[in-house]
């Protein structure tokens, strides 16, 4: 199900027969046609395991069913929003970020110390997201919100990304990524640079940065 970006912080998304999506509570902005809006409680197709893991991570987030035929506008707190169309690979997503996605990907969560071991799990600490975080995988599309603008950029083998872990939106593809200290004795009596830890992405795919380090 295809997203149409109406401007940088509003989408409209073509609903039809047969077909689901979910969106975050009170998202619609507008709509026409015949188009139902039902509180979620599993969302996506993980099902009820996966709603009780979501909720046991703390990466549950309110979601709403969209069915019927018709279009749906989306926006939410004014935040900039970004598209991001999967095929068949995973997206990595704290769950208050998403805005809407298609009803054909699966929605799971993730343990941070998985990706990056110990670090990974530092990391989520670090960057004020827990230990956990949300994933979406399938073919489909999701829309995702953050502050300022959005730049993809790609990650491949030769060159690994260093991102600032509040600036960090999301990512896809065959990606590790672990937490980097640039810590040094500037840093210990109070002259750093205010850049002491970053987000290092390695391997293959791409990682979606926003244009301010505030958290949604």
């Amino acid at each position: 199900m295809p997203f149409r970006e109406v401007n940088s912080k509003m989408i409209e998304a073509q609903v039809v027969p047969g077909q689901k999506m979910y969106s975050q509570r009170g998202a619609m902005l507008a709509y026409r046609g015949e188009v139902s809006f039902t509180p979620s409680l599993t969302g996506g197709q993980g099902g009820v395991m996966g709603m009780i893991g979501r909720r046991v991570a703390n990466e549950q987030t309110p979601l709403m069913e969209v069915e019927g035929s018709g279009t749906v506008m989306f926006g939410h707190g004014g935040h900039h929003i970004q598209v991001i169309n999967l095929s068949g690979e995973t997206l990595y997503v704290e769950a208050d970020r998403l805005l809407a996605f298609d009803g054909t990907l699966r929605q799971g969560t993730m343990f941070m110390g998985s990706q990056g071991g110990v670090m990974g799990m530092v990391r989520g600490q670090v960057s004020g997201q827990g230990l956990f975080t949300t994933t979406l995988k399938g073919h489909g599309a999701v829309a995702v919100m953050a502050h300022g603008g959005v730049v993809e950029l790609p990650i491949t083998p030769q060159r690994p990304v260093h991102v600032d872990p509040q600036a960090y939106v999301a990512h896809h593809g065959d990606v590790r990524n672990r937490l980097s200290t640039a810590l040094g004795w500037r840093d210990m009596v109070g002259r750093g640079s205010g850049e002491a830890f970053q987000l290092e992405l390695s391997g293959q795919g791409a990682v979606y940065v926003q244009a301010s380090e505030e958290k949604l």
